[in-house]
């Protein structure tokens, strides 16, 4: 069974056809974090704001994930037990998956900002504060103009 979801102009253009237009797509954004708590919170905010979320419990999980190159924009976790996020966008941008990448932390370190720029990550933020920082950069990492050549 299909089911359509759509609009249908039914006022005629120059060709006299009924026109039919599909809602925009939402952004989809994958979140990897191994807290449960902290996946969850950042699903709610994110699909409040309007975006599609997909969460993995882990940067094994994304990579094993058939799906892995087919999101808007990644929001990964720096800290996480069996492969942490700069592992994981290193291991990403070699598979070629050119994705933009926000890397959230609770744990700030000098180096992490020079760290993540060489894997490939556009932004890194900090926990806990990250509601309105997280919803704005995920926004600009989409939008950008060459978002998906950003590597």
């Amino acid at each position: 069974m299909s089911i359509f979801v759509g609009m249908i102009d039914t006022r005629h253009g120059t060709t006299g056809e009924a026109r039919v237009s599909l809602p925009p797509r939402k952004a989809m954004i994958y979140v990897v974090d191994d807290d449960y708590d902290v996946r969850t919170s950042l699903r709610f905010l994110l699909e409040t704001e309007g975006f599609d979320v997909r969460t993995f419990r882990s940067g094994t999980a994304l990579l094993g994930s058939s799906t892995r190159n087919r999101a808007d924009c990644l929001v990964i976790d720096y800290k996480m037990a069996e492969l942490d996020g700069l592992e994981l966008a290193y291991r990403l941008r070699r598979l070629d998956i050119s994705t933009p990448i926000i890397l959230i932390t609770g744990y700030p370190d000098q180096g992490i900002s020079a760290k993540a720029s060489l894997v490939g990550v556009r932004q890194v933020l900090l926990k806990p504060n990250l509601d309105g920082n997280l919803v704005d950069c995920v926004r600009n990492a989409i939008n950008a103009p060459n978002a998906a050549d950003q590597s």
